[in-house]
C-alpha cells in the first residue's frame, strides 16, 4: 500500500501538468484537503485505504501529518517538487478515481476546501481538532458512501 507522500507527489504532479487549471502549484493546505477526499472516496469505492498514513482533524481541517511536515518548508506557497519523484503505480481503477477526485475538487481554493471539510461529519466528529486526533477510516468510508449515493 502506498504512503501518503507518494499519493501527494502524484497530486502535485497532476496540478503542475494541468494546463486547463493554469498549472497551479498546490499549497500544503490544499494538498492536505485533496488527500482527505482521495482517501475518503477510495474507502467508499474499494473498502480499503488508498494510503497507509492516518489523517488527523486539525483546526484548519484534515491533515496527513507526515505529508504536512515534509512540505511545511513551502509555507503557504505552492509546492515545487525538488526532483522527479518515483511515482507510485496504481491499478487502472485507482488511477481513474485519483484523477476524478482531483478533477472534482481542483477548482476550489485551499480555504474553500477547508470550509467544505469543516462541514463534514468525519472532521466535525473527530475532537479535539488538534494534532493527534485521528479521523477514522470508518467515519470517512461511511460519509463518502453517502456522497456516492447522493
Amino acid at each position: 500500500m502506498p504512503r501518503a507522500l507518494q499519493i501527494a507527489n502524484r497530486l502535485i504532479k497532476f496540478a503542475e501538468l494541468d494546463t486547463a487549471n493554469g498549472g497551479e502549484l498546490l499549497s500544503n493546505l490544499k494538498l492536505q484537503k485533496l488527500l482527505y477526499y482521495e482517501q475518503g472516496f477510495h474507502l467508499a469505492l474499494f473498502n480499503s485505504p488508498l494510503f497507509s498514513d492516518d489523517i488527523e482533524a486539525w483546526m484548519y481541517g484534515s491533515v496527513v501529518p507526515s505529508v504536512y511536515d515534509y512540505y511545511k518548508k513551502f509555507g503557504s506557497n505552492g509546492i515545487v517538487l525538488e526532483d522527479d519523484p518515483q511515482l507510485i503505480q496504481l491499478t487502472p481503477q485507482e488511477e481513474d478515481l485519483l484523477f476524478q477526485v482531483y478533477e472534482r475538487y481542483k477548482s476550489y481554493s485551499a480555504i474553500g476546501l477547508m470550509d467544505l471539510t469543516h462541514g463534514e461529519s468525519p472532521w466535525i466528529n473527530a475532537v479535539p481538532h488538534d494534532r493527534g486526533t485521528v479521523i477514522s477510516n470508518e467515519s470517512m468510508r461511511t460519509f463518502f458512501l453517502r456522497q456516492l449515493d447522493g
